[in-house]
C-alpha cells in the first residue's frame, strides 16, 4: 500500500462512527449548542454590518418614506418640493438610531441562517411528523409576521396624518428621530405577532387540546376579545389602526375554525379506522362481546326443518314390516 492511501485510510478510521440510536451526552448537547449559537452570532454580525452601510445607501429613505408622504404642514421642514425631516435632540442620537435600526434590520437579514442553526439544533429530538408539522409552522409564522408588518408599513402614512392632523392648526410639528422610529418599530411588530396569534389556535387543534367545537361555540367571543386585543396592542390607540389590525386577525381567526373542522374531521375518520391498531402487543384489544345483529335476528332458514329431522319422523310414522316378536 502506498503512502498516501495508508494516511487516507488512517483519516477515515479517525472520524467517530455515526450512533444509530441518535444520543448524545449533556456534554455533546451544551457544545452543539454553543456551535450553533456562535454561528448565529457570526450571521448577526455580519448582517448587522451590512445593514449599517445600507442606511445611508436606500434604508433610511425606506424607513423615513411614510413620514415623508405626509403633507407638508405635518411634517418639519416640509414644503412644495417634499422635504422632510427628523429631529435628533442629543448628540449620540444619531449614532444610537443607526445601531438600533442596523441591529433589527440584520436580525432580518440573517433569519434564515439563525432559524436554520435553531431548527438544526431541534430536529434530532423530533420524530418524522413533527419535523413535518415544524417545517410547516415556521414556514407559515413566516409568512403570518411579513404579511402584518407589511401591511403596518402601507397604512403608517394613514394613521400618522390622522394622529398628527389632530393638533389643529397654529402647531408646529417636529418628530424626532428616536421617537419616530421608535413607534415605527414597535407598530411593525405589534402587527406581524398579531398575525400569528390565529396560528396558535391551529396549533392547539393540531395537538388534541382545543377542538373544532369548543373554536365554534365561542366564535363570537373570540371576535370580540380580538377586537379588544387589537385596542390594547396598538401602540397609536385609533379607531383606524384597531380596525385595520382586527379585521384581518378575525378572518385568519375564521380560517383557523375551518382548519380545526377539518382537522377533527379527519382525525375521527382515522380513529374509526384504526381503532385499536395504536395498541402494544402485550395490551389486550377492546374486543366487544355482545352479540351483533346478525346473532340476535332470526333468519328465514332457521324455521326451516332440517332434512334430517324430516327423514327421523318418517321412521317414527312407518308401521312395522312383520309381527312384533314375543320374547320366550
Amino acid at each position: 500500500m502506498s503512502e498516501p492511501a495508508r494516511r487516507s485510510g488512517l483519516r477515515r478510521r479517525r472520524r467517530p462512527p455515526r450512533d444509530p440510536a441518535a444520543t448524545m451526552t449533556l456534554v455533546a448537547h451544551l457544545t452543539e449548542l454553543r456551535n450553533r449559537i456562535a454561528k448565529a452570532l457570526l450571521a448577526l454580525l455580519v448582517a448587522t454590518a451590512v445593514a449599517f452601510w445600507w442606511y445611508e445607501h436606500g434604508l433610511g429613505d425606506f424607513i423615513r418614506a411614510p413620514y415623508c408622504d405626509l403633507p407638508a404642514g405635518l411634517r418639519y421642514g416640509g414644503s412644495a418640493d417634499g422635504g422632510c425631516g427628523l429631529l435628533i435632540t442629543d448628540v449620540f442620537g444619531g449614532v444610537f438610531i443607526r445601531l438600533k435600526v442596523s441591529l433589527l434590520a440584520g436580525a432580518v437579514l440573517s433569519a434564515p441562517i439563525w432559524l436554520y442553526q435553531l431548527w438544526a439544533f431541534i430536529t434530532p429530538g423530533l420524530k418524522r411528523n413533527e419535523k413535518r408539522y415544524g417545517f410547516g409552522f415556521v414556514a407559515v409564522s413566516t409568512i403570518l409576521f411579513a404579511l402584518g408588518a407589511v401591511l403596518a408599513y402601507v397604512s403608517l402614512s394613514a394613521g400618522l396624518e390622522l394622529l398628527l392632523g389632530l393638533a389643529g392648526e397654529g402647531t408646529v410639528i417636529a418628530l424626532t428621530a428616536p421617537d419616530y422610529i421608535g413607534f415605527m418599530l414597535s407598530l411593525l411588530v405589534a402587527f406581524g405577532v398579531s398575525f400569528e396569534v390565529p396560528l396558535v389556535a391551529v396549533a392547539l387543534n393540531l395537538v388534541g387540546v382545543l377542538s373544532y367545537e369548543v373554536l365554534r361555540g365561542a366564535r363570537r367571543w373570540i371576535f370580540f376579545l380580538t377586537i379588544v386585543f387589537a385596542a390594547f396592542v396598538t401602540p397609536t390607540q385609533d379607531p383606524f389602526t384597531m380596525l385595520l389590525m382586527a379585521g384581518p386577525m378575525i378572518v385568519l381567526f375564521e380560517l383557523a375554525i375551518q382548519v380545526a373542522r377539518f382537522v377533527d374531521r379527519r382525525r375521527a375518520k382515522r380513529d374509526a379506522v384504526e381503532h385499536f391498531h395504536d395498541l402494544s402487543d402485550d395490551e389486550a384489544s377492546p374486543l366487544d362481546a355482545a352479540p351483533s345483529a346478525l346473532d340476535t335476528t332470526p333468519s328465514g332458514l332457521d324455521a326451516q326443518p332440517a332434512p334430517y329431522d324430516d327423514l327421523r319422523r318418517e321412521d317414527d310414522a312407518a308401521p312395522l314390516d312383520g309381527p312384533a316378536r314375543s320374547r320366550g
